[in-house]
């Protein structure tokens, strides 16, 4: 099977700017594209109409207005199937923030590929999005980020989703979230890969993901250990030292 992978991360008050500007690709980080790496499709949604325009102008109003112990975003970082379309992909991701978000969160996301350690193609997404959720009422910029007010919402911050969870409950909904991912991946898989054919069956079957541990799967070996991000780029600076040997 593919290899599986869906993180999620969170990013403070500072943070939102320079990770939106990260996953786009746009300012001083630019230059990654000119190192061989492909932004293969970025997207926005759900913004408020004062960040329509620009959605870069939303995350600079969220590191300036947010709380300073607040959450600016939530990320999922995700790996996506290199057996797939460029356009395959992004419809992909498409789905999922539509699943996942709907019409409440404003979001970027962007599908970066690199080369693997294999040589071949290393796709994965990054989907950015603010916990604060549209309700329909018109807030400038300083009072979108504002401390929600129940009694009289309209004088209040947009609300944040799942305020107040424990961490035990944030540990149950990422697993539940992990296992749809798992479900839209193979779907995807199902609906663009054949399986007339004994090899067009097994590469198809390659493409899949499982989420569960490899204990969980009744493989009895230990996963490889995380590298560093130094130790990552020095890999794949070794790597295509040697093929180009």
């Amino acid at each position: 099977m593919a290899t599986a992978h869906l993180s999620v991360k969170v990013g403070k008050a500072g943070k939102g700017t320079p990770h939106a500007e990260y996953i786009s690709r746009t300012g001083k980080y630019a230059k990654k594209l000119e190192q061989g790496e492909k932004l293969e499709a970025t997207e926005s949604g759900n913004m408020p109409a004062w960040a329509e325009e620009n959605p870069l102008t939303f995350w600079q109003a969220a590191d300036q207005y947010e709380r300073a112990n607040g959450t600016v975003y939530r990320e999922h970082e995700i790996a996506l199937p290199r057996e797939l379309t460029a356009e395959q992909r992004a419809e992909l991701v498409r789905e999922w923030v539509h699943h996942e978000l709907g019409d409440c969160h404003a979001y970027i996301w962007a599908i970066h590929n690199k080369t693997a350690l294999d040589g071949k193609p290393q796709p994965h997404v990054h989907l950015m999005y603010s916990e604060r959720m549209n309700d329909g009422i018109e807030r400038d910029p300083e009072q979108y980020f504002r401390r929600y007010n129940p009694k009289y919402p309209e004088r209040g911050g947009a609300k944040k989703h799942r305020s107040g969870e424990t961490p035990t409950e944030r540990k149950a909904a990422l697993t539940a979230q992990r296992e749809r991912w798992e479900k839209l991946h193979n779907a995807h898989i199902d609906r663009h890969l054949p399986k007339t054919t004994l090899l067009e069956a097994s590469r198809n079957h390659r493409a899949k993901i499982s989420m569960k541990s490899l204990a969980e799967q009744g493989i009895d070996r230990q996963a490889a250990a995380k590298m560093t991000p130094s130790e990552s780029a020095a890999m794949h600076r070794k790597a295509a030292a040697d093929r180009a040997a």
